[in-house]
């Protein structure tokens, strides 16, 4: 018997799976067992042509393939190669299971990238499971961009067999870090970003409060709410605080590859992070992961490391709004299902916007409003205080003014998250401030006596809760690092408190 290594997807994670191949004297057939799916059941056929385009002969054996472990569902045509392999080199004696092989096979012996192949190889190259891996030739664009592997091209069946036949000549590609964009350096390790703004915040005249929220938000990863009139220009800084966030490692842009390659989408490696905006008519499952009897990916998990939007949140189901918590505290949802259970991972900038009222001209000098006193109280109790309580800041936007005037622009706004970023993560923290834990908190977000003082009197005046102490100290902390305070000040923790619900 021999065997090699491969891998399946299991929810976002690989896991591995080893190939084995039996060789028995009895009637000829073919056979491939360990919960195999119909796409590797289908594999029988393509292997056979695939063969026999290289002139070989199929032994006339009772040929058995394993798939191990035989309890895990396995699916993808990616298993072509592996099983084609071990059958070609049945009488070899080199050591297969230092090789992990991938790729589907054409009926001429050719090899074809797949969709999850870059996803399966990110994952298990994360936690240190391959070293050596053999591909399909059109993969190795994607999969080079994943650091420390040893990686073999191949082009066809043939040029597979013969690393085995002839390993002293076969080529092979040592992956590493090569992306051609902007970084920075911040503790031997790099951080990239795009230095582009498609969308530009001096495209939005006045509203200079909006503006600052969304600085301190993008700087500190912090939740958003906007509140305002139709046309005052809510969704036109959501959508401009993705190109302000924080620089990305590595580690992030492949984690974003992965998402796009498991959604389906081409990875395209820039150091930009996701933006996800459901509609309000959008499924639970949709948003949060689903399906009858495998767990999928929804839009809170492929959010990660970026933005999910919220627009005119209050049409939301209060099933989804109320399911919002988990992740927005917790960072991970977890999908239970009959034959599966998955833990997604959910740390993203949660952007929402409103109108004041269900006609939207409540807060407005030049338009009555026609709602009701009771309509109004309907339309804000769908958003619950421990909803409320998980946003960072909360801005009330006025409405546009003829002589209002364009200010900042986004690469000035970068340029001081840049700097607010560099100060968080050379004091040594983990994660950006938004996100600290509250151990974290304790140790980064330390407040002098007067300042505690003040905050006591907030806490009672204003009724925060525990939650709403920590969001405080957090964006008061991003406060000072944006006006390059060592230790949070009066006005830190004071602009802190201007933007809580209350």
């Amino acid at each position: 018997m021999k065997w090699m290594q491969c891998a399946t997807l299991d929810g976002f994670d690989a896991k591995v799976v080893d190939v084995e191949v039996a060789f028995v004297r009895a009637l000829p057939s073919f056979a491939i067992v360990g919960l195999a799916q119909t796409s590797i059941q289908e594999s029988k056929e393509r292997i056979k042509s695939a063969l026999s385009a290289i002139e070989f002969k199929f032994p006339p054996q009772k040929v058995t393939v394993n798939l191990s472990p035989s309890d895990l569902r396995k699916e993808g045509s990616h298993f072509d190669l592996p099983i084609a392999l071990l059958v070609a080199l049945q009488k070899s004696e080199f050591e297969f299971e230092a090789f992990t092989a991938f790729g589907e096979l054409g009926l001429d012996g050719k090899l074809k990238d797949t969709a999850t192949l870059f996803a399966i190889i990110l994952s298990l190259a994360k936690d240190n499971l391959i070293k050596k891996v053999i591909i399909p030739k059109q993969s190795l664009e994607k999969v080079s961009k994943i650091p420390n592997l040893e990686i073999y091209p191949c082009e066809s069946l043939e040029e597979a067999i013969a690393i085995f036949n002839n390993p002293k000549t076969a080529k092979k590609v040592v992956s590493g870090e090569s992306l051609e964009f902007s970084y920075i350096v911040i503790n031997g390790k790099k951080y990239y970003f795009a230095d582009e703004f498609p969308l530009d915040f001096k495209e939005i005249k006045g509203q200079e409060s909006a503006k600052r929220a969304s600085l301190i938000a993008s700087a500190g990863m912090h939740n958003i709410l906007f509140e305002g009139s139709p046309g005052c220009g809510k969704s036109m800084s959501a959508k401009r605080v993705l190109f302000i966030l924080p620089p990305v490692s590595l580690d992030e842009i492949l984690e974003k590859a992965k998402l796009d390659a498991i959604e389906g989408k081409e990875p395209d490696f820039r150091p930009e992070r996701a933006m996800r905006s459901p509609h309000h008519t959008s499924t639970r499952a949709s948003i949060f992961g689903g399906g009858s009897k495998n767990a999928k990916t929804g839009e809170v998990s492929l959010a990660h490391n970026g933005i999910l939007f919220f627009d005119e949140i209050p049409h939301f189901p209060k099933t989804i709004l109320e399911s919002l918590r988990e992740p927005l505290e917790d960072y991970q949802v977890l999908i239970s299902r009959v034959n599966t259970k998955v833990r997604y991972e959910t740390k993203f900038l949660f952007i929402a916007a409103m109108n004041p009222c269900p006609c939207g001209n409540f807060l407005s000098i030049q338009k009555e409003c026609k709602c009701s006193d009771l309509e109004i109280s309907r339309y804000k109790k769908r958003l619950s205080s421990p909803l409320m309580d998980r946003i960072d800041l909360y801005v009330q936007m006025g409405e546009v003014q003829p002589n209002d005037k364009s200010s900042i622009s986004s690469k000035e706004m970068f340029n001081k998250v840049l700097k607010a970023f560099t100060l968080q993560l050379e004091r040594g923290q983990s994660e950006l401030n938004g996100k600290l834990d509250d151990r974290e908190i304790q140790k980064y977000c330390l407040l002098d006596d007067k300042n505690q003082e003040i905050l006591n009197s907030a806490v009672s005046r204003f009724e925060l809760s525990q939650r709403g102490i920590n969001k405080t100290l957090k964006a008061a902390r991003t406060i000072a690092d944006l006006e390059g305070h060592g230790d949070i000040q009066k006005s830190d923790i004071l602009e802190a408190l201007q933007y809580r619900f209350r």
